[in-house]
């Protein structure tokens, strides 16, 4: 977890700006102090064989999948392995030029080592957004036709998408108060409102069709409502389920990778030709999202060489959530999010001002054992600190991402168990 420090802000009250050979120095200074960390590839080898060989094996193996859509698949995962490799070589390059700005952060959990004096560059975000939006758009070439009825939700999601990086970006640099984060995914929301022309409809659960008096109950623009919700909740339940060295983005591998598995097992298991395309339709825009976050988290793994900043975890949450509004999977996507909906609900009191709501709510760093003590705040990080005992922040880190894939299988076991009797 990362203290902030601002850019510094050149005004007319403040001091004058350095001379061009004086900036030289300044710059090169910056890149003499940024020394990261290689990439921790083998974290990264590990999370892509445990999550890409189950989705790869569904989709071209177990299941009798369209050729055109196997060749989409396969287009898909060349582009966004490409992505993954070009931003092993950006986010180095990135990070130096957001220290020689200023923007940069002291690990909290490392308070009284020398690897909590160390400036972290941050915002990280900004560039993992960039080339994710590169590889989306590309690929329209190669998978929608001109006049595709996909392409106008796939753009509109796009744009939710690259509005939600800019103003995540702002946050980062202005450093926004609580209450205007909340409006912010709103904002970003608006192209995919606008632009959506799917089905207002949801199908009542059978146990409760007899109440209700219909099987499938039309909500019109309540259904949008939801879908604003969504993206709302979506986006600040990964900001505020964080503060240990890889949380946040491996929180969203771990998510990103059950949404692939679930498309590829719900387009093999059904004959409805607009579901496969809708599920397909989710594989083509997780995908890219899922290996550009590996790239990222191979240096945010511990001990992070960079902070994600709220540019990634605002643009995390947007990127899950309209895959989840337009692939049709919405409860699903939310038993996903199963993790962050618990923190939430433990966090309501510190988050409404029922108490008092400290601004990082981290636990406590012991120097001389380096262990994580968890404190009285409510939320998961040091919830599990409280029921599990102390312990390092990677030994948490990776508890709370099993915890996080543990859910994930529960979702999958319980879509099995009700399938046929709830929907």
């Amino acid at each position: 977890m990362e203290v902030r420090r601002r850019p510094a802000a050149a005004g007319a009250d403040g001091p004058p700006r350095p001379r061009p050979a004086a900036a030289v120095a300044a710059a090169a200074a910056a890149d003499e102090e940024l020394v990261l960390r290689p990439p921790n590839l083998g974290v990264v080898a590990v999370a892509m064989v445990a999550f890409l060989a189950p989705f790869s094996y569904l989709a071209f193996v177990h299941y009798p999948l369209d050729a055109d859509l196997r060749r989409s698949i396969l287009i898909c995962g060349a582009m966004s392995l490409g992505g993954f490799f070009v931003l092993l070589r950006l986010i180095p390059v990135a990070a130096r030029y957001l220290l020689r700005r200023g923007m940069f952060g002291r690990d909290i959990n490392k308070r009284g080592l020398p690897l909590g004096e160390i400036r972290v560059p941050e915002a990280l975000g900004i560039v993992v957004g960039i080339v994710y939006l590169v590889i989306a758009i590309l690929f329209q070439h190669f998978n929608f036709a001109p006049d595709s009825m996909w392409l106008v939700e796939y753009n509109a999601a796009l744009a939710s998408v690259c509005f939600m990086i800019l103003l995540g970006f702002i946050d980062d640099v202005l450093d926004v108060p609580w209450r205007v984060k909340l409006l912010l995914p709103t904002i970003a929301s608006l192209p995919l409102l606008m632009a959506y022309a799917g089905g207002t409809s949801i199908s009542v659960p059978k146990p409760l069709a007899s109440y209700v008096g219909v099987a499938v109950l039309e909500l019109g623009s309540l259904y949008k409502l939801f879908m604003l919700l969504l993206a709302v909740f979506c986006t600040n339940s990964i900001n505020i389920h964080a503060g240990l060295n890889g949380l946040e983005v491996g929180q969203t591998v771990v998510i990103s990778a059950a949404v692939l598995i679930h498309n590829v097992m719900r387009i093999g298991s059904s004959t409805d030709l607009e579901l496969q395309q809708a599920h397909a339709f989710s594989i083509y825009l997780v995908l890219p999202f899922l290996t550009t976050s590996l790239a990222l988290l191979a240096f945010n793994w511990y001990p992070s060489s960079v902070f994600v900043g709220d540019t990634y975890t605002y643009f995390a949450g947007m990127a899950l959530a309209v895959v989840g509004i337009l692939g049709h999977f919405s409860e699903t996507l939310l038993l996903f999010f199963l993790p962050e909906v618990l923190n939430f609900l433990c966090s309501v009191p510190q988050l409404f001002g029922l108490v008092p709501c400290p601004r990082h709510r981290l636990p406590r760093f012991d120097p001389q054992t380096g262990l994580l003590t968890g404190t009285k705040d409510g939320n998961l990080v040091n919830i599990f600190l409280r029921l599990f005992g102390r312990c390092s922040e990677k030994s948490l880190c990776i508890r709370l991402l099993i915890f996080q894939a543990l859910s994930c299988l529960f979702c999958f076991w319980l879509r099995y168990m009700l399938t046929g009797w709830y929907k």
